[in-house]
């Protein structure tokens, strides 16, 4: 078998057009991702995820960022609305690890619906104090042991509902001050600290199938961007000892500076398996994947280890979680 293209690509509208049919049949993604321009009701959803497959010939997975709270693609009135994760941990108290569970199983159930199987979540960036807010109520916690615990119940409730779970952002985006869609942060700490703290969650997480890297400078590891450097990409796969694959966060957020053609071949030789490009233009997309390629033997490998984890969906009742899970969150389970 030949290998896939090393990118993850999304789509313009409601539905792909035929020049957008042509490209994917060519450029042959790994996979693409959602945003909110791509939804408008199940039906519509479900049909444009046949048609992103049926341009690449298989069933090439499909991912979106549902984490819940501000971001989150599929919204109300036809899909659930959810607290922050931050928030939703802090409401359940000690029964969090269940509630984090119930409220990704839910999510799980309702993505696999729309034709959706892979979701950018668990995300184990250890909050701080002085986390950016675009990113802080989107962790679960400030202790990296009960981060990297309610992190294996997401990934685990994904996997039991047929969604492939995203591991997010690698090394560790928690020091972060500032927002990587508009700036590159820089984390002055020392390795021990990072090493104690940020890697932990994907150190007890480094079995997951799937990960993204953090646009994000550590300047005791490096001075280039962890999604360019060959030095924090060993760090990962050699010391993590994440073996999943590994996408970039979108490859055009303005931390990254330069040529998107550039950044990405950068990335692919740093380690990186797949580039995600996200709201670009037809030719910005042609662009990326001439520059990314085919996948190499070992991401291929990955790749394919990665699709032999989603699986058929566990029996569940749907009504039964909602209840548990409503019933965790004001408190109304005897201990």
């Amino acid at each position: 078998m030949s290998s896939w293209g090393a990118t993850i690509l999304d789509a313009e509208g409601l539905r792909l057009t035929a020049e957008e049919k042509a490209f994917f049949r060519k450029a042959d993604p790994f996979g693409f991702i959602l945003f909110a321009r791509n939804v408008e009701s199940p039906e519509q959803l479900r049909a444009l995820c046949a048609e992103m497959r049926e341009a690449v010939g298989r069933e090439a997975p499909i991912t979106i960022d549902q984490e819940g709270g501000r971001v989150q693609r599929l919204r109300a009135p036809l899909w659930r609305e959810w607290l922050p994760p931050l928030e939703h941990v802090d409401r359940a108290g000690d029964g969090a690890e269940r509630a984090m569970y119930l409220r990704y199983r839910i999510i799980a159930h309702e993505l696999r619906e729309a034709g959706i199987d892979s979701n950018c979540a668990p995300l184990v960036d250890v909050a701080r104090a002085e986390t950016h807010p675009f990113l802080r109520n989107r962790c679960y916690g400030d202790d990296a042991g009960a981060v990297a615990r309610i992190g294996r119940v997401v990934a685990q409730a994904h996997l039991d509902g047929g969604v492939l779970p995203v591991v997010k952002h690698i090394p560790g985006h928690g020091r972060a001050v500032s927002d990587s869609h508009y700036e590159l942060p820089r984390v002055g700490a020392v390795k021990s600290d990072l090493q104690e703290t940020d890697f932990k969650p994907f150190s007890d997480l480094n079995d997951m199938p799937l990960g993204m890297t953090a646009h994000v400078v550590y300047d005791a590891l490096d001075a280039t961007p962890a999604t360019l450097s060959e030095t924090v990409m060993s760090v990962i796969r050699d010391e993590i000892g994440f073996d999943g694959l590994i996408m970039t966060d979108d490859i055009s957020m303005k931390a990254l500076q330069g040529d998107l053609g550039d950044l990405s071949r950068r990335a692919i030789e740093a380690g990186c398996d797949v580039i995600l490009h996200c709201n670009g233009t037809l030719e910005e997309k042609r662009q990326v994947a001439e520059a990314a390629g085919r996948m190499g033997v070992q991401a291929q490998a990955r790749a394919e280890r990665a699709i032999a984890a989603r699986k058929t969906p566990d029996e569940i009742d749907i009504a039964a979680l909602e209840a548990e899970l409503e019933a965790l969150l004001n408190g109304r389970v005897d201990g």
